[in-house]
Order: structure tokens, then sequence, then C-alpha cells
């Protein structure tokens, strides 16, 4: 089994239950997005001494607890799960608990160290995005979500997509060969 040096940041016993049914690992769980400042305490300790890796729900109270770690923790990595493979159909939920162990891998391999603001190297511009089909047609919103998925950087609506790909150091190389490959799939 293969084993996190980092802790995760989950948002529940479910997600717990289930990252330790496929890796080796220790959580913080948020009990939701309604975060204490002594989770944030236990957050930022933890990302001293073994560093962090937030995994929540692809949804968005999921990325509000995500944003309010990232502010609150600086250098936070992050693994991203796409929505359609955190789904139970039957119950209509959304979360880690329903992932499957080749996705839950897939993104822990996939983790993305959110750079500090003052690091950042400028990301593709709002023209190239539109030009991607990224911000506004028929389809930008899918194509959001298959870039996202390709890039491991999760679903952004297009004002948070350039922030997005600022934050984790998106290449353009790296955005590019996803768009092309998002445009083969096509």
């Amino acid at each position: 089994m293969q084993q996190i040096k980092e802790i995760i940041i989950v948002e529940g016993k479910n997600d717990t239950q289930t990252l330790r049914r496929y890796v080796n690992c220790d959580t913080i769980e948020t009990s939701g997005s309604g975060i204490t400042a002594e989770t944030i305490e236990k957050i930022r300790l933890a990302q001293k001494r073994r560093g962090v890796i937030i995994f929540t729900d692809p949804d968005f109270p999921g990325q509000k607890i995500r944003h309010i770690i990232d502010q609150s923790v600086p250098g936070c990595r992050h693994a991203f799960l796409p929505k359609h493979e955190a789904v139970d159909v039957q119950k209509g939920k959304v979360g880690i608990e329903h992932a499957d162990r080749e996705a839950v891998i897939t993104a822990l391999d996939s983790v993305k160290t959110s750079m500090p603001q003052e690091e950042r190297e400028a990301p593709p511009s709002w023209l190239e995005l539109h030009q991607a089909g990224l911000l506004a047609g028929p389809g930008a919103k899918k194509n959001r979500e298959k870039l996202g998925n390709l890039l491991h950087i999760g679903y952004a609506n297009g004002k948070q997509l350039v922030k997005r790909l600022e934050q984790f150091q998106v290449t353009r190389e790296e955005f590019y060969e996803a768009v092309q490959k998002m445009e083969e799939e096509a």
C-alpha cells in the first residue's frame, strides 16, 4: 500500500475511511466548510512538520474549504478529483468517499503545489483562453472541465481559471499540450 508522507486535509470521516482503504496516510478532517481557527492551526503545524495535501470534494463547499485553507496556510499541495469520478449516482451525492481506488491514486500522484502570489509566473492571457474556447461560447464550461482534469487542477469557472493556472504554475507548454489533447478528444 502506498505511503503518503504529507497529512491529507479532507472534509469528513467518510473521506478518511476511503483514503485509508487505498493508501497509508494521516488526515485532518475539517468537518465541513465551517473551518475553525483551531483546525487552521492544526493544518499550519502539519504544513511545517510534514506538509499537507488539500483533497476536498469537487463541489462548491469543497472549493470554499480549499480556498480558505490555501489563503491561511501558504505552500499547500492540492489533489483534485474530477467530479464525475466522485459521484454516487444512486444517492446523487458528490464526495471523495465515492471515488474508486484508481481515481484516488491518480489524484494523489498528480498533486500540485500552490505558489505564493509574488513567486508566480504569468499564466496564459485572457485572449489565449478565449481562443482555446475556454471563456465564452458553446462548450466553454465543458472545455474548462476537461482542461482542469487534464492538468489535474480541478474545474474552475472563467474568472477563476487564470488564477488557478497561475497558482499552480501551469506553463504555457503544459497549457497548449492540454488544449491540443482536448481538441483531439473532441
